[in-house]
């Protein structure tokens, strides 16, 4: 009751649990793409990546938003390409991509002042920092998200399953895989106030693993996906108000615990019976 309370009464802690609200929903709408198609570590570079695009924005005077932005999707496509036509060993491009964004935005960040404070809050993400203006942005993302997703669905689903298949049928599979990766990139920008650069594949995964223990269909691992992302954010931001937690850390650890007892649940019950 005491969060219930604070909530009537803080407009923070209300823009608080909106952004994670719609986070939840970006990636929800996403994660089981990226479960689907093992696009996990992919999905890591690409965030990392993000730091040194909001780095150089702080650093020219924009919005660490716009940055962060356009880092990411740069991050897919560069990826993505590399991957598809320079056949050059994906794990190698990831890392290089990964180490190169980190390394940037230490550097862009350690030229502004008071670099410490910024750099441990787009790592770790502040929750309870988000404004009205993040929302819009959010939303937007969001808006954006659910546009595609509407316009393309079909498709995408088509390339994430049997490529080849979607191939013979006149699909450009190289377009779809690279739309897919931006789409992972618009929910990683969702992702970074909410939970931080470095934990923003949890967020992005556990939800949609639980998901695919439960359903086979991907619109109804969407929809679980989102409803658990939403819990989960949900209960981590009340758990971290009442012991003045880390509200990031909190949600992860929700979500991870869940992934857990599931997989627990999963195994127990295809054990053969003596």
């Amino acid at each position: 009751m005491g969060f219930l309370e604070a909530l009537g009464q803080y407009p923070f802690l209300q823009y608080a649990l909106a952004g994670g609200l719609l986070a939840s929903l970006g990636c929800g709408l996403i994660g089981p793409f990226v479960v689907v198609r093992r696009l996990g570590y992919m999905a890591g570079g690409i965030a990392h990546s993000v730091l040194g695009g909001m780095g150089a924005a702080l650093l020219l005077g924009a919005g660490p938003f716009t940055g962060a932005l356009v880092a990411a999707i740069a991050a897919a496509l560069a990826i993505g390409l590399v991957k598809l036509h320079l056949r050059h060993d994906e794990d190698t491009v990831i890392g290089a991509v990964w180490a190169v964004g980190m390394a940037a935005g230490i550097l862009f960040i350690s030229r502004l002042p008071g670099y410490n404070i910024d750099l441990i809050a787009y790592l770790f993400g502040n929750v309870l920092m988000v404004s009205p203006a993040d929302l819009v942005r959010m939303a937007s993302l969001d808006g954006v998200i659910l546009l595609v997703l509407v316009l393309s669905f079909d498709r995408l689903v088509a390339v994430a399953f049997d490529p080849e298949f979607a191939r013979l049928r006149g699909v450009p599979v190289d377009a779809y895989y690279l739309l897919t990766l931006c789409l992972v990139a618009l929910s990683v920008v969702l992702l970074v106030r909410v939970v931080g650069l470095i934990l923003v594949i949890a967020l992005l995964t556990l939800p949609a693993a639980i998901a695919r223990q439960i359903h086979v269909s991907l619109r109804a691992m969407m929809a679980t996906s989102c409803l658990l992302g939403a819990l989960f954010t949900t209960t981590g931001l009340a758990l971290a108000y009442h012991r003045d937690w880390p509200a990031g850390a909190t949600i992860i650890l929700l979500a991870g615990l869940a992934y857990l007892l599931v997989v627990a649940a999963g195994a127990l019950r295809r054990r053969p019976a003596r």
